[in-house]
């Protein structure tokens, strides 16, 4: 690994994953995308903060035409659905919360958008922040789309780039671990659905990331980033 691009969505995993690749790359660029979600707004402001906390180049990219496309209640007026923290390990009422805000193909747009400025800027590696958590309900986090997509590099690039996930073996508990570890700006994430100041604690981005505080001790994080409940 020498010179990398970041997906950077400014939430939990991207953030711990480029904090991960940091010490071992001589270049990074965070690509983030705006594609009509609700959360854009603060989405740009997190990944804004967090490349300045670390000191690298954060690039927008703006894809106005998926949301056109999309039924996602992450980018449509439909009702972003909630998720308490006891059905979050339910199968079946997870795959429902994911396939309400599924986008189409948005991973696998979003790797190869990421492919075109590493083949043109001469990077070699794509860092995604999928996650073993996540995979259990969307197949673009999972171990069998990295392999893909870098089977794909092969017959759609000229020069060698690999897709790298350095958390897909982790749950949230171990990705606040490692933040933990790594002293990441944990109140500088966005990892809500929404767009509000705060994270509104009953997606199930939000629900999955309070647990995983709760998991590792941080009550102060949240106290810091999520709306006080009444």
């Amino acid at each position: 690994m020498n010179k990398a691009i970041v997906l950077l969505s400014g939430g939990l995993d991207s953030v711990v994953s480029l904090s991960v690749i940091k010490e071992k790359c001589t270049e990074i660029i965070a690509l983030t995308f705006n594609y009509g979600q609700k959360s854009y707004l603060a989405e740009k402001k997190a990944a804004e903060q967090v490349s300045q906390y670390y000191k690298i180049e954060n690039k927008v990219i703006d894809l106005d035409w998926l949301s056109v496309i999309s039924t996602s209640s992450l980018t449509t007026k439909d009702t972003i659905p909630y998720i308490s923290k006891d059905n979050l390990d339910n199968i079946s009422i997870a795959q429902n919360t994911a396939k309400s805000v599924w986008v189409p193909n948005r991973n696998g747009l979003f790797v190869n958008i990421a492919a075109c400025f590493a083949e043109a800027y001469n990077y070699d590696t794509i860092i995604i922040g999928a996650n073993k958590e996540e995979g259990t309900t969307f197949k673009d986090n999972t171990i069998e789309f990295v392999n893909a997509i870098n089977t794909s590099f092969e017959n759609s690039v000229n020069s060698k780039i690999e897709l790298v996930a350095p958390l897909i073996n982790m749950t949230k508990e171990e990705i606040v671990n490692i933040a933990i570890q790594k002293n990441v700006p944990l109140e500088l994430i966005h990892s809500c659905y929404i767009s509000e100041e705060k994270h509104c604690g009953f997606c199930e981005s939000c629900q999955r990331l309070k647990r995983a505080l709760e998991q590792n001790r941080r009550t102060d994080i949240i106290e810091k980033i999520f709306e006080r409940e009444n």
